[in-house]
């Protein structure tokens, strides 16, 4: 007997967003597409480099996703650009409410992945980065990346001798 594994397989991933904003909280919605939109989607025909999320009536959208138009969709084809609303429950809604009327936060996408079959969306709550803060951060990154290098040498002519 073997046991199900829920297995997760990202689709598009937001990297703009891991640059241009300081990650504050994550979760996970689902999304209401139409049947196009589902099979373009699993396609990897999707980005979320301008998306970003609004609360309207109760209801939590997601707007400016591009999804493209699925190749063999003939007349029942989607727009690609229209707003999707996302599935949460009424509590998390209330909560994110709550946190999007405070200056300077904004729910943006963050990952787009399945399931069990279904298409998830991870949402984060951020707020924006200074550009000194986004200088620093590269910064580090190249710093960590020399030293991986100086390591990987040292480790290679260790090993020869």
């Amino acid at each position: 007997m073997s046991k199900k594994v829920s297995e997760e397989k990202i689709i598009t991933k937001n990297r703009k967003a891991f640059h241009d904003f300081n990650i504050l909280q994550r979760m996970e919605a689902g999304i209401a597409l139409t049947g196009t939109e589902v099979k373009s989607t699993k396609d990897g025909k999707i980005s979320l480099k301008e998306g970003f999320c609004h609360l309207r009536e109760g209801e939590i959208w997601l707007k400016n996703v591009h999804i493209s138009q699925y190749p063999y969709g003939n007349r029942i084809n989607h727009d690609p650009l229209r707003e999707r609303k996302l599935l949460l429950h009424k509590g998390e809604i209330t909560k994110l409410g709550t946190k999007l009327r405070e200056k300077g936060l904004t729910l943006v996408p963050l990952s787009v992945y399945v399931k069990r079959g279904k298409v998830k969306v991870e949402l984060g709550l951020v707020s924006g980065k200074r550009q000194y803060d986004k200088r620093e951060e590269i910064r580090k990154k190249d710093e960590s990346r020399e030293l991986g290098k100086d390591f990987k040498l040292s480790n290679l002519t260790g090993k020869l001798k």
